[in-house]
């Protein structure tokens, strides 16, 4: 046989027509379709790491329609760049979810994220197989015990109040935020909190220095003043500190988780799944923390759960998007992972559930124990509150 096996590789692929890509039978992707929706926040929502308030509060709902006439949804950023991009998933099988997350890939580097795509593909490619994401994930559980993720300041006894009134609804852990100004005014808040509900709860801190919205022009911590702040942390018996450090501190991180007991957080933010592995190959963190809607989708992301846990690290996701975020954030730790719990934003009444999830018609809401539980719907399970989307949409 006359010539190298990549010789024989390359002809039989340089030969190939595109035609000749495989697609699901009976289903091929028809359309890709994106509107914009707004709710409005009356009263504001004062959110710890925007120094202006919220007075409405956006989705971005993504629909992949097929010929069939199944249509996954998924929701996230605001998919900016992706117009025109369409041509690249129309008429191309749903399920080759490898080659849209290599598409999405090439989006992200050149325009923005545009992983809301990724979770529709997801939520469509389990309609197709009649089964839940968690399951075609992984299928290691079809449920996550929640944290509930505190948005807002508060001073010393609302803050104890927030926690008390968490622990009587069932949450193992609740995240307090740093961002007073003073850290020191944020450790009174955190002693008040130990205080009034001992060792019951497991608290988690985010110190909100990884990165700023564009107004917000101070300067995140040293690693002298996040020392400072983790042996604090420590005496008080903190489970971890998020974002102590800006983001791109990969020696920062890595002294600090020297120096201290408290596991260190980070990745909420990260654009790319290198830096990711960067994170987790440089043992900067403990705790990896990446958003399924706002880096890499599903498909990114279970690569980095697996890596994360071949270094004995956790992975459990930032998921402060809307309920579908969190929902798709659930299936890939439900089902692939092994978190001691997933981030819950519940903040009532200033972030409600009626809030967070106005797009779907039920609330991924939490049991008496703090468990999501993901049932056995196709797809993602959710479904959306259409006439809700119509008096709300922006675009």
């Amino acid at each position: 046989m006359e010539g190298s096996v990549q010789e024989r590789t390359a002809s039989t692929m340089s030969a190939r027509p595109l035609t000749a890509i495989p697609v699901a039978p009976g289903h091929k992707i028809a359309a890709v379709a994106i509107s914009h929706h707004r709710l409005p926040l009356a009263p504001a929502f004062n959110a710890s790491w925007d120094t202006q308030p919220r007075v409405h509060f956006d989705a971005t709902i993504v629909r992949v329609t097929t010929d069939t006439g199944l249509v996954g949804v998924g929701s996230g950023d605001r998919m900016l760049g992706f117009e025109g991009h369409e041509s690249l998933f129309v008429g191309r099988d749903p399920l080759a979810l490898e080659r849209h997350y290599r598409v999405l890939s090439n989006i992200d580097f050149h325009y923005g994220r545009c992983w809301p795509l990724d979770l529709a593909l997801w939520d469509l490619a389990g309609k197709i197989l009649g089964q839940p994401c968690w399951r075609l994930l992984g299928g290691l559980s079809n449920r996550v015990r929640a944290y509930a993720s505190c948005g807002t300041l508060r001073d010393a006894s609302a803050q104890a109040d927030t926690a008390e009134a968490y622990l009587a609804q069932g949450f193992p852990a609740v995240k307090l935020r740093f961002h007073r100004g003073d850290w020191r005014d944020d450790v009174r808040s955190l002693e008040a909190v130990r205080a009034r509900v001992g060792s019951k709860l497991e608290l988690l801190v985010d110190c909100n220095q990884g990165w700023r919205l564009p107004w917000d022009t101070e300067a995140a911590w040293s690693f002298k003043d996040a020392l400072a702040v983790a042996r604090e942390l420590e005496r008080l018996g903190v489970y971890w500190m998020e974002e102590p450090l800006h983001r791109a501190d990969h020696a920062g991180m890595r002294a600090l988780r020297e120096a201290t007991d408290v596991r260190v957080a980070a990745g909420e933010m990260t654009r790319q799944v290198h830096e990711l592995r960067d994170l987790i190959t440089g043992g900067c963190v403990d705790v990896v923390q990446p958003d399924v809607a706002l880096v890499g989708g599903i498909t990114g992301l279970r690569r980095v759960a697996i890596l994360a846990q071949e270094h004995h690290l956790t992975f459990t996701p930032h998921t402060w998007t809307n309920g579908m975020g969190v929902t798709a954030n659930a299936h890939l730790v439900a089902g692939l992972g092994d978190a001691p719990f997933l981030e819950y934003p519940f903040d009532p009444p200033e972030w409600s559930l009626e809030r967070r999830d106005f797009p779907i018609t039920r609330p991924l809401a939490a049991d008496r124990d703090g468990w999501l539980t993901l049932g056995e719907a196709p797809g993602m399970g959710y479904e959306l509150d259409e006439r809700r989307l119509l008096s709300t949409r922006i675009g």
